[in-house]
């Protein structure tokens, strides 16, 4: 396997917790220790190393893919620095060092997720997406590929209804799966124009346009005000804050990653 250097401070644990804090996910297998997605026609095995990860197969194709789920992109250095003169989120970068949220790699894939874990738990949602997977995605030894939009174009409301899924979902993911809107493109926009642009789309909210800023581009200021679990959260570390709204400014400029290690910092203090 060969060596894929990630940035420092990078802790592989505390990095790809979350593929395993809601139950399994077919499109991000955890087994033996390691993390398999599929890229491509490959499933991509990624395990830890020193100074970064091993990766089986490691090419032009799968780099970036890896680099993206495991959150490589995202400045924790400044971040730390910055955080020094925040009590609380000092203690979480120091109890949580090197965590690097991951990221989703596939827009489309980012969209189906967010739109599936709407209103519901992140359990449920985690239940409906695999059921999507394995039903409409493309099996590669222990991982699946996420369903195209070509392929959901194939599907009827009532495959998405026996899966689990809401009317009304079926109805959003179904109709994201025609829309002709390249989301790829959005990467070059600025936050706002992003948001703009997906809100447009039937069944994208703010709450699921900041998810993709945060979650798929990673951009520092992506901040999902009406998420249940970071209210919570916030709430938990700030008593005295009202708001999502509100809090906002606290952060600036790195609401992404203080969003993360907040509901990082409360899901993992709860486990123990």
């Amino acid at each position: 396997m060969a060596l894929l250097r990630l940035p420092e401070p990078f802790d592989f644990e505390l990095s790809t917790e979350r593929f395993r804090a809601f139950g399994p996910d077919l499109a991000n297998v955890w087994a033996d220790g390691a993390l398999h997605r599929v890229v491509g026609a490959r499933e991509v095995r990624i395990e830890p190393a020193a100074r970064g990860v091993r990766v089986e197969p490691l090419d032009d194709e799968t780099r970036p893919v890896v680099l993206k789920l495991l959150g490589a992109e995202f400045d924790l250095a400044a971040f730390y620095q910055w955080a020094q003169a925040e009590p609380v989120l000092a203690r979480l970068t120091r109890e949580l060092a090197g965590f690097r949220p991951p990221l989703a790699p596939d827009p489309f894939e980012t969209l189906v997720t967010s739109i599936t874990a709407q209103q519901v738990s992140l359990f449920a949602a985690f239940a409906i997406r695999n059921r999507l997977i394995e039903r409409f995605g493309r099996r590669v030894g222990r991982a699946y590929a996420f369903p195209t939009a070509r392929r959901l174009r194939r599907a009827s409301q009532d495959d998405l209804l026996a899966l689990g899924f809401s009317g009304r979902k079926a109805e959003y993911v179904l109709g994201l799966a025609h829309e002709p809107i390249d989301l790829g493109e959005l990467a070059g926009l600025p936050d706002e124009e992003v948001k703009t642009r997906l809100v447009g789309l039937r069944g994208i909210g703010v709450w699921t346009a900041e998810w993709f800023l945060a979650r798929h581009l990673a951009r520092p200021r992506a901040w999902p005000v009406g998420d249940v679990a970071l209210e919570k959260a916030v709430r938990s570390f700030y008593p005295e804050t009202g708001d999502l709204e509100s809090a906002r400014a606290r952060f600036e400029p790195f609401q992404n990653l203080s969003a993360h290690y907040l509901l990082t910092g409360a899901r993992v203090a709860a486990a123990a």
